[in-house]
């Protein structure tokens, strides 16, 4: 017997978990699978309403007291560097940019290993070894790609980035950390940027701003920042006006927040 996927994507709520971002707290993330023929389309859908890509699932968080996580995309049109990241533009423009399949390479598993190890020793990505590096690379139901940064035959930075019907997600990047002159991190954003604009997509997608996070700050520094809040995109603003208080009903209950999901199809 034949047996077929539902033709509505089915919402989940992983278990409470301590928080990366904000010491002393648990989060919780809603999540759906990404699969089938639709997976483009839910993903285009569902990226514009705050949700995040890894591999075959989309997410974004739904924490029982906290509403600090939101999403965050640059305007393109309304972003023009400032004069710390014209300096990195300069810096670290002398870099190659090369697009390719997203296909894991020993080479890229190197550079992710330092970067981990650097960067975020102690954090949840610490232990990956070089098969699931490929899972997290390879494992994409979308049109993806992964952007290398080179400097001369050195491979100095990777991006996976997916390509959305209004701009560029960037999924996860690594970088030589110890290479801090370039700020490589910086400029792998404003290369994407440029690339936004090679291509004519209104939008780069950065995952989340996270207000009293400290490394988070950095995103706050792009112009034309929007931030992903109560159902609808806004221009940041002052980054000061936020703050990351707990309340018991700054989130809505998860059916409520399911009900107001727009599915491709129009549906809720």
């Amino acid at each position: 017997m034949r047996h077929t996927l539902p033709i509505a994507p089915q919402f989940y709520v992983t278990a409470p978990q301590p928080c990366p971002y904000l010491e002393g707290r648990m989060e919780r993330k809603l999540f759906t699978a990404l699969q089938g023929d639709m997976a483009t389309k839910l993903n285009d859908a569902l990226s514009k309403q705050g949700f995040r890509r890894s591999q075959n699932v989309l997410y974004r968080p739904s924490c029982a007291e906290c509403s600090a996580c939101m999403s965050a995309r640059i305007d393109v049109s309304k972003f023009s560097p400032g004069r710390s990241q014209r300096r990195i533009l300069k810096r670290a423009g002398h870099l190659a940019r090369r697009a390719t399949s997203p296909w894991a390479t020993e080479e890229q598993y190197a550079l992710f290993r330092e970067y981990l190890d650097g960067r975020h020793a102690t954090g949840g990505m610490a232990d990956m070894d070089m098969f699931e590096f490929a899972a997290m690379v390879e494992e994409t139901p979308i049109r993806s790609r992964l952007i290398e940064y080179n400097e001369g035959a050195a491979l100095r930075a990777v991006c996976l980035t997916d390509i959305l019907d209004d701009g560029l997600s960037m999924v996860y990047s690594f970088f030589e950390p110890t290479l801090e002159r370039l700020s490589l991190g910086t400029y792998i954003i404003l290369d994407h940027i440029a690339i936004a604009q090679e291509l004519d997509l209104p939008y780069v997608y950065l995952g989340y701003w996270v207000p009293g996070s400290p490394k988070m700050d950095y995103k706050a520094k792009f112009k034309g920042l929007e931030v992903y809040r109560n159902g609808a995109w806004n221009p940041l603003g002052d980054p000061s006006a936020y703050d990351a208080d707990v309340h018991p009903l700054s989130t809505d209950p998860i059916a409520e927040q399911v009900a107001r999901i727009n599915l491709p199809d129009g549906r809720s």
